[in-house]
């Protein structure tokens, strides 16, 4: 198999997510508290002894049909697969903090650069698996869930993801502004109605990936 790798950085549910991961994977390695974004990719990479990795976000929980046991052939070895993630707060499922799989030596590749959407900066070759893996988890307190909506609908207001397709990206930054369920639902539609317009005013989409930024935008909004 593959080597597992878990990154987290200061989501409340982190360790909850952990346990679960290792109870059933208990060779799961992780990669904790690494300032900024492109870092901490590359330091999961840096232990990842195995040509191609598993990547599992913090706020993701893997869901109990899938197993890892997924092998690309070896024509495929550099290319970057996404599982698609349920989210409960709008009821959108597509790659959005899914599980994915990553060529070793092409992350180890962006040390050093400046990328915005990091999954589709790795490879020019992308494969959107159409199986639903995970589950996001990523709304548990309204930092937290907001910051995981205006990331995404910066991406999908800018339409800075490499291949994305607008009507499809469109529905869902219509979603994410419209729909918000569960406690922190009004957070998530805050912070998707902040990231698309935070881009319509012209900012710079490279700060998404400043975790500091992103808490000093939200707690002075």
């Amino acid at each position: 198999m593959f080597d597992i790798i878990y990154m987290s950085y200061q989501e409340s549910n982190a360790e909850e997510n952990w346990q679960k991961l290792v109870d059933r994977f208990p060779w799961s390695q992780r990669i904790h508290g690494v300032k900024g974004l492109v870092n901490a990719h590359i330091e999961c990479a840096k232990i990842s002894r195995t040509s191609m990795y598993w990547h599992v976000e913090a706020d993701t929980i893997v869901n109990d049909d899938f197993d890892f046991t997924y092998r690309p052939d070896k024509w495929n070895r550099d290319v970057v697969h996404v599982w698609r993630a349920e989210n409960p707060v709008n009821g959108l499922t597509y790659g959005n903090n899914g599980i994915k799989l990553f060529p070793t030596e092409k992350v180890l590749a962006l040390e050093g650069k400046k990328v915005t959407d990091f999954t589709t900066s790795v490879s020019d070759k992308f494969k959107a698996i159409q199986v639903v893996a995970s589950t996001v988890s990523a709304d548990t307190d309204a930092y937290n869930t907001w910051k995981s909506a205006f990331r995404e609908c910066v991406k999908l207001q800018s339409g800075l993801i490499d291949r994305q397709k607008e009507k499809e990206s469109l529905d869902r930054l219509e979603a994410w502004c419209t729909v918000g369920n569960g406690p922190h639902g009004r957070s998530s539609i805050d912070g998707a109605r902040a990231g698309k317009q935070y881009v319509l005013d012209g900012g710079d989409v490279t700060n998404i990936n400043d975790w500091e930024w992103l808490q000093e935008i939200y707690y002075n909004v």
